[in-house]
């Protein structure tokens, strides 16, 4: 294969950590559905001017996506809070939405997001996690009905800090927790996050914060929330299930690292990934974009990247719209669509080692059953089988494939995994001609909904 058929990200030490080959995306596996090599190139060399305009915006510090891999002093502010917040907790609820949830979810999901505990001691003893991203006043107000508020922590995130469905979601839950005669722990019960104080001007949830004596982190002000996995924002999940918050920014750096290091667009993985899906819209009319993980640890990641290429690249007549599966499920259901539909959808198979993993599937039972070419086989080879199975069968149906192999899902591919996909979409708003940071429509909403309430309220 080419160079740009496939890249490697790694680490120092050398570890290959993420895989990517577009080599299904080409003309000379899929035949006319397909960008020519020759093509493709032309697609990556316009990023060459960003690539520099990037590694600029890093040596400057104006961008500080770029170096929240570097930071430490806020990952030792997060773990003291979390700790202080955990303390006597069997349960801790998460408040946000969007980008102030998904990418914590993504993260937790890694050690069981929502599990009271693992295979180490240490995990066993750690409360469960809770995300409540979407409003729903029947689920809300289920849970807080059947909470124990005693032992439930609750941690706010909202980035401007005037997110009205997540301050409607901290009003019910302090009402409830005063409710249930705990008015005096509020302070200890609760933690937030949000974009520090500027202009003398505080936002709602600061308020609400310093009426009630309840800590506050700082949201990291230069990054939005749809590009904050790797700040606070999805650090306290992660520590809260207990991962290595520092082996996910050191798998993060590697891609910065790898930007800075790379001769050319052409072998830097994020942007080859941007050229490919952008160049397969405007040459090919592809535009659909499916991220389908091979994990069940991995589910939430894909309605995480789902926000951030939609919000990021959408606006203006332009964008693909994405959409998140999950392998093998998917295969049952939206697969057909991929492989007979119209030839509109990229399809990124995301893969991980499951090959000799899982229980060992009994011969006999086998047998009785009609599967008896897994007797003795290990669950995971079924997995492993059809994440190779299927992208050849797309292939031959003529339909795009990337594949992205992850050596081990662990925190270090994680952090490089979910850092591409921020680069990449920033470098796909390049070739878009879009800014990838703004959500102009998305605020319009905001203001709407703003004004019916406050119409409704004086009727």
């Amino acid at each position: 294969m080419s160079a740009i058929e496939t890249q490697n990200i790694v680490d120092g030490s050398g570890r290959r950590l993420v895989t990517q080959s577009v080599a299904g995306c080409l003309e000379s596996a899929i035949g006319s559905s397909g960008l020519t090599e020759a093509r493709l190139k032309g697609w990556v060399h316009r990023l060459d001017g960003a690539m520099g305009d990037l590694r600029t915006a890093y040596e400057r510090g104006t961008l500080a996506h770029l170096r929240v891999p570097e930071a430490t002093a806020d990952i030792a502010e997060a773990e003291a809070a979390m700790t202080a917040l955990s303390e006597g907790a069997q349960t801790i609820v998460f408040l946000g939405t969007g980008g102030s949830s998904l990418g914590g979810q993504a993260l937790a999901q890694l050690n069981g997001w929502n599990l009271p505990g693992g295979a180490d001691e240490a995990q066993r003893n750690r409360p469960r996690t809770r995300f409540y991203d979407n409003l729903d006043a029947t689920t809300l107000g289920r849970a807080l009905e059947t909470l124990d508020l005693a032992t439930t922590r609750f941690v706010v995130i909202s980035k401007s800090g005037g997110t009205p469905e997540t301050l409607a979601q901290a009003v019910a839950a302090l009402a409830a927790v005063k409710e249930a005669g705990l008015g005096d722990r509020i302070k200890r019960h609760f933690l937030a996050l949000a974009d520090p104080v500027s202009g003398g001007r505080v936002s709602g949830l600061r308020q609400l914060a310093a009426d009630f004596g309840i800590p506050v982190l700082d949201h990291e002000p230069g990054v939005g929330g749809r590009f904050s996995v790797l700040t606070n924002v999805g650090l306290l999940p992660a520590i809260a299930r207990g991962l290595d918050v520092r082996a996910l920014r050191r798998g993060a750096g590697a891609v910065v690292q790898g930007l800075l290091g790379a001769t050319g667009a052409d072998s830097f993985a994020p942007a080859v990934g941007a050229a490919t899906a952008i160049g397969l819209l405007r040459e090919q009319g592809v535009k659909c974009s499916v991220m389908m993980p091979y994990a069940d640890r991995l589910g939430r990641f894909g309605h995480w990247y789902v926000q951030l290429w939609a919000e990021s690249l959408g606006k203006g007549g332009e964008g693909t719209t994405p959409l998140a599966c999950l392998g093998p499920l998917d295969q049952h259901s939206q697969l057909q669509l991929f492989m007979d539909g119209p030839k509109e959808h990229l399809i990124t198979v995301v893969r991980v080692p499951t090959e000799g993993s899982g229980p060992v599937l009994d011969g006999e039972l086998c047998g009785r059953a009609g599967i008896g070419f897994l007797a003795g086989r290990p669950l995971g080879d079924l997995v492993a089988a059809q994440s190779e199975a299927v992208p050849e069968a797309l292939g031959k149906a003529g339909r795009a494939v990337r594949r992205i192999d992850l050596d081990r899902l662990d925190e270090t591919a994680f952090g490089a995994l979910l850092m591409h996909m921020m680069l990449e979409t920033i470098l796909a708003g390049r070739l878009l001609e879009v800014d990838p940071f703004d959500q102009p429509a998305v605020e319009l909403a905001k203001v709407l909904t703003r004004e019916r309430l406050s119409a409704s309220a004086k009727a």
